[in-house]
Order: C-alpha cells, then sequence, then structure tokens
C-alpha cells in the first residue's frame, strides 16, 4: 500500500477513527489493532513475507527476555550472536546471495575455473533492511544493557512492524518508540494538525517534486549516450531532488501519519541540501541509519579514538557499509566510499564538526562563503548520486564521460523541455520555501500561524491543488522501498 494512493487515503482515517473512538479505552487493544493492521498494510504488497516480520518478532522478542534472564557473559555472547544471526542473515539471504555468489562465480571464471552459480528464486521483500536493522538494535541495546527488555509481547509487535515506518523507516530505536507502546495515549489535537501539515509537505515533495523530477533523470539515465553534457548535467539535479523529495517525502508522511495517532518519530532529514561540508550533510541526511552505523558499528570499533591509520579505516568502513546497505551492486559500494573520500579531508583536518547550527541561523540570507560551501558540497553529493543511480559502474563511467564533455556547455538537448523548465521552476520554488522554514522541523511546521485563518487554509488549498495538477496518473513507488 503506496502513502500516494487511493488505498491508503482510505485506510488512515478508518485506522485514526477507529484507533481513537473505538479502542481509546484499552492500552492493549489499541496496540493489538495497530498490529493488526500494520500487518494488513505490509500484506497489500505481498502477504507471504509476513512471515519475515513475524518471525524478526519471536526471535528478537526471545532473546530479549533470554538477554533479561542471563548474566553470565558467555551464555549473553551466543544469545547476541543468534541475534546477529538471525536478523542479518535474512538480510543476506534476500539481498545478497546474488551478489556474493555471481562476484564468486565471476572470480573463479578469471582465474580459469569454470563454474556455475546456484539460483534461489526470491525476491527483495519491501522494507526488510529497516525491520532488521529495528529490531536489531534492540537486542543490542539490551545485551549492553541500556535497556530493559520487555514482557509485553503486543508492544514489542507493533514497535517492529509499525505501519507509518515500516518499509522505509526512519529507523527507530526501542528507547523511544517501544516506550510510546508502552504508554498511555491521549489525543492530542495540536498534535494531530501538525501532523496533517507534515502529510501535505510529504505528498507536495513526492508528487510534485521528485515524481516530476524522475521523469527527466530516468530520460537522462536510460540513455546517457544520446544526450549531450549540459542535458546530462541537468538530469544529475533532476535525480538529487528526486532522491530527496522522494525520500524525505516518505519520512514526512510516517511522522505526519505517526502524530495522528499519538506517537512521536525522530526526525529523518534536516534540509541536507544547506549543508557546508559532507560532515554536515550527513549529520542532516537519512539521519536514523547514520545514528545508526554510528552507534552501532563506528563507536564499536573505536570511533575517533583511534591513532590516524584506526581513524582512517573506520571511516572508509562506516561509508562503505552503508553504501552497501543500500544494495547488492558494486555501485553503491562506490557511492559510499566517495563520500569517504569527500569526508577524509575534514577529518584529517579536524573541522567535520566546524557546521553544526542551522545555515544563516539569525538571517534571511546566506553570506557569500556560504553560499559557495553550500553549492559546493552539493556538487559533490550531485556527482555522487551518479553511481547510487546508475546500473552498473560501466554505466555511470558513461554517464561521467558524456557529463565532462565539451557539450557541457551546450544547450540542454532532450524531449519535453519546455516541461522541463516548468518542472525547475517548482524545484527553485520548493528551495525557497524550504529554506525559509529550515529553522523548523519541517518546512511547513509553523507557515501561516500568525496569519488569519482564512489565508492559511488558502495556502493549504493551492497545496493540494498543486498535488492534483503535477502528479502522475498512474502511483509510483517510492525509491527506498527497494532497499
Amino acid at each position: 500500500m503506496l502513502f500516494n494512493s487511493i488505498e491508503f487515503a482510505l485506510f488512515l482515517p478508518a485506522v485514526f477513527l477507529a484507533y481513537w473512538f473505538v479502542f481509546q479505552n484499552s492500552l492493549k487493544v489499541q496496540n493489538l489493532f495497530l498490529v493488526a493492521v500494520s500487518y494488513f498494510f505490509y500484506s497489500r504488497w505481498d502477504w507471504r513475507f509476513l512471515s519475515l516480520i513475524l518471525f524478526s518478532t519471536l526471535v528478537d522478542y526471545g532473546i530479549g527476555l533470554a538477554l533479561a534472564r542471563h548474566r553470565r557473559p558467555a551464555i549473553r555472547k551466543a544469545l547476541m550472536g543468534a541475534s546477529l544471526a538471525a536478523n542479518l542473515g535474512l538480510l543476506g539471504i534476500f539481498k545478497y546471495y546474488h551478489f556474493f555468489v555471481d562476484n564468486f562465480v565471476a572470480l573463479l571464471s578469471s582465474l580459469g575455473i569454470s563454474s556455475h552459480s546456484g539460483s534461489l528464486q526470491v525476491i527483495l521483500p519491501v522494507g526488510i533492511s529497516f525491520y532488521t536493522f529495528q529490531t536489531l538494535s534492540y537486542t543490542i541495546d539490551v545485551y549492553r544493557g541500556r535497556l530493559r527488555a520487555t514482557r509485553d509481547p503486543v508492544a514489542f509487535a507493533a514497535f517492529v512492524a509499525f505501519f507509518p515506518q515500516l518499509v522505509a523507516g526512519p529507523i527507530e530505536r526501542a528507547s523511544n518508540l517501544l516506550a510510546q507502546f508502552q504508554a498511555l495515549r491521549t489525543f492530542d489535537y495540536s498534535r494531530a494538525v501538525a501532523g496533517l501539515r507534515q502529510i501535505l509537505w510529504g505528498l507536495v515533495k513526492k508528487m510534485v517534486i521528485a515524481d516530476n523530477c524522475a521523469y527527466f533523470a530516468n530520460q537522462m539515465f536510460a540513455q546517457p549516450s544520446v544526450h549531450n553534457g549540459s542535458a546530462l548535467a541537468l538530469g544529475v539535479l533532476f535525480f538529487s531532488f528526486q532522491i530527496y523529495g522522494d525520500f524525505s517525502g516518505y519520512s514526512d508522511i510516517a511522522i505526519g501519519c505517526s502524530r495522528l495517532l499519538g506517537f512521536d518519530l525522530m526526525k529523518n532529514f534536516a534540509y541536507p541540501y544547506f549543508s557546508r561540508d559532507i560532515g554536515e550533510f550527513w549529520r542532516r541526511w537519512h539521519i536514523s541509519l547514520s545514528t545508526w552505523f554510528r552507534d552501532y558499528l563506528y563507536i564499536p570499533l573505536g570511533g575517533s579514538r583511534l591513532n590516524l591509520a584506526g581513524r582512517i579505516r573506520n571511516i572508509f568502513i562506516i561509508f562503505l557499509v552503508s553504501g552497501f546497505w543500500h544494495g547488492a551492486n558494486w555501485t553503491f559500494l562506490a557511492w559510499g566510499g566517495l563520500h569517504a573520500l569527500f569526508f577524509l579531508p575534514l577529518m584529517l583536518a579536524e573541522r567535520n564538526r566546524q557546521h553544526v547550527r542551522v545555515v544563516a541561523e539569525h538571517r534571511r540570507l546566506p553570506s557569500g562563503t556560504e553560499a559557495v560551501q553550500m553549492l559546493s558540497t552539493f556538487v559533490l553529493v550531485a556527482f555522487a548520486w551518479i553511481f547510487f543511480r546508475a546500473q552498473s559502474l560501466g554505466h555511470a563511467w558513461a554517464y561521467i564521460q558524456g557529463l565532462c564533455s565539451r557539450s557541457l556547455l551546450a544547450m540542454p538537448e532532450f524531449a519535453h523541455r519546455e516541461r522541463a523548465l516548468g518542472v525547475l521552476a517548482l524545484v527553485a520554488a520548493f528551495v525557497v520555501a524550504e529554506w525559509a522554514g529550515r529553522r523548523e522541523e519541517f518546512a511547513l511546521a509553523r507557515w501561516g500561524e500568525r496569519l488569519p485563518r482564512w489565508i492559511r487554509w488558502a495556502g493549504y488549498a493551492f497545496l493540494v491543488f498543486l498535488i492534483g495538477m503535477f502528479a502522475n496518473t498512474e502511483e509510483s513507488p517510492f525509491i527506498y522501498f527497494q532497499f
């Protein structure tokens, strides 16, 4: 079930009404209801993969209880190892099996050894990378003694399968989300209104910005050899805003839906394209994943406490693993490696945390230096997106070759250029709106709160009009569903 579908537009109000007006008298029943509707929500893709969610839920719930009972280090390590094996084993089978087997066969072939790869007829379950990391963080926190194991199986099942963030995050920690399932919830009108605003802004990001940018990004990346350099540069620009609008739009809708039901999810994006260096970008992009790798991989490896060689090693590990998390393709490893190279000079100069506050925090416009920093950071990020979007390393190299040709300075040549001008105008207006709201949790958070109500409602109506005007006639899935 897609957030940008008629089906979900009917599903969410029905869940909201039943949740607050039918099951509001019992916390246990409310949680059980959320488990049921979350399983239904996921089953609309493929009901067979509900067994994987149920497996992850039972395994980590049981291991959490066992960790609470045992104090012997050897037993606790064995239990933690079982959780790692179960969760990462699921990812290994469904996401990385063919990558490793195919590359192993290719290696043997290069050595003159003939071999054939075995084939597993499986498809990648939607959201598996998200909910396995979520349940894994629970057992790690219980193992470390930072969290008490829950004895409420319904609350834990709801934490794992909560439908707003089940498929593409944010990747929540049990200390935040599970705790909310175990506490009594009351309806808050102001929170619900904020949730509706965030849902609306998320739909604008997805259906007005991302989907329209996708039309031209797909055109350029499909056949880079037939487009000139300036058109390919536009293709990179369009994809940069496609992926941001698509993924941050999903997060906004997920957070907004959760607020309607009385939950607060963590912020997943903080205006990353206004970053002044790569370090700041990664503190603002997919925050739930970057902080997950920081807490459960980077710091256990020694973090920045090691010598120079150890710190460099850790930087490359964290970025390469982050890239590989996105997909079983060398392009994602190249994308992660590029970001490691971009980040390295900041780390060596000990300047990777020099920008932690909002850009131009007390000014309307950035300084000239800030503008240059933001533009240069965006160019680096956009260049790396070429590898993220490409189907193979050869595809990425062909795109870069065309991009860096003399035709980069020529007039762009591609189909439907007039429509592209309209989309660029939408992107420009979107950037202005994001800049105006950059101090808030999302751009629409405080829009028009000092203005008369009729003006605010006119603004909301205009955004709904834009969605209706520019939405695709066919429902388009979110990019991160493939991860």
